[in-house]
């Protein structure tokens, strides 16, 4: 076991700066290095290939933009250091074939920081499935305000919404669905985006086949007003023969009002308590550092979420063509 997990950041925007923090929570990690901006005393290195390379990581944490994930961790696998990343895994299923053979390769311990299944409520509703019976049809809505792509990211027009948001849904669905995705279709709809400069779809929705028969939908959209109470608009249900299981993410248990707005700050994803990292992202980060320390493999294996990619690789086919895929 390594006595301590020395991680190296490539990527210091918004999500590597959260990585930072919760890792400097944990008894057992430590940020060592970071790629190319200063974060905190860790060792500033140009590039991923400096930082790979410096001896001073066991571990790195990929939180570049979403097309540039594939490449940081074939060389991290290839280098032998362990991975997280964030999500999706790839944009490509070239890609993340790639990613999955350097890692299985290499023998590293990799994952996908797909943290919602550390939401306390997605962990419950996985331990009942068995209650509602086989799935049937599912629906997942990860809707955004316009802020996320016009001020959050700079790279909006690299990414659409689906990969952005559906890529938590489908592999939460997938997971609950225990299945494989077979067939997909989808459609996109631009103009608001585009009309401001940004190209990239104002909204998907995609409809997917699984092996035994469950469909379920997949709607991201990131053009709701600013004025929404939360960022994100956040709904699950999943109907079995038997039952159904819904999941409400719109107010996670406190309303904020003030003179200015109405709100339901978020508190399930991360919030910080009595000073300290909390919730399932802090959980999801320190599951990997722990794997990683140990050498057991993650809750979210790399084939699983190369199967997200592979669905969503599949939906933006079909959102062109308008004829449905088969994986």
């Amino acid at each position: 076991m390594l006595p301590k997990l020395r991680v190296g950041i490539v990527g210091t925007g918004i999500m590597g700066r959260g990585h930072a923090e919760v890792l400097a929570a944990h008894p057992d990690a430590e940020v060592t290095a970071v790629s190319r901006r200063p974060l905190g005393d860790a060792a500033v290195y140009p590039d991923h290939h400096a930082l790979i390379a410096s001896g001073t990581v066991d571990a790195v944490s990929v939180t570049t933009p979403d097309h540039l994930h594939a490449d940081v961790m074939v060389a991290a696998a290839e280098a032998g250091l362990h991975i997280l990343v964030e999500k999706p895994f790839t944009t490509t299923v070239a890609d993340a074939d790639r990613a999955v053979a350097a890692i299985r390769a290499a023998g590293v311990v990799a994952m996908c920081l797909f943290n919602h299944r550390w939401v306390p409520a997605y962990a419950q509703a996985k331990e009942q499935m068995a209650l509602i019976g086989e799935p049937v049809v599912g629906y997942a809505r990860k809707n955004d305000t316009i802020y996320v792509p016009t001020e959050m990211i700079g790279w909006a027009d690299r990414t659409t919404c689906a990969w952005f948001l559906s890529s938590h849904d489908i592999d939460l669905v997938t997971w609950l669905y225990d299945d494989v995705a077979v067939e997909v279709f989808a459609t996109a709809r631009h103009g608001k985006l585009r009309g401001m400069g940004i190209d990239t779809p104002d909204a998907m929705q995609i409809q997917v086949r699984y092996s035994r028969g469950a469909v379920a939908t997949f709607e991201s959209a990131w053009i709701y007003p600013n004025t929404f109470p939360t960022t994100v608009d956040s709904y699950v249900t999943v109907a079995g023969e038997d039952g159904v299981i819904q999941l409400d993410r719109q107010k996670e248990n406190i309303q904020v009002a003030t003179a200015k707005a109405y709100s339901y700050p978020r508190n399930m994803l991360q919030r910080v308590v009595h000073g300290q990292p909390a919730g399932a992202y802090r959980d999801a980060i320190h599951h990997f550092v722990d794997c990683a320390r140990t050498g057991a493999e993650p809750l979210i294996p790399v084939e699983s979420s190369r199967q997200v990619t592979a669905v969503l690789a599949a939906a933006h086919e079909s959102a062109r063509t308008g004829r449905p895929v088969t994986l």
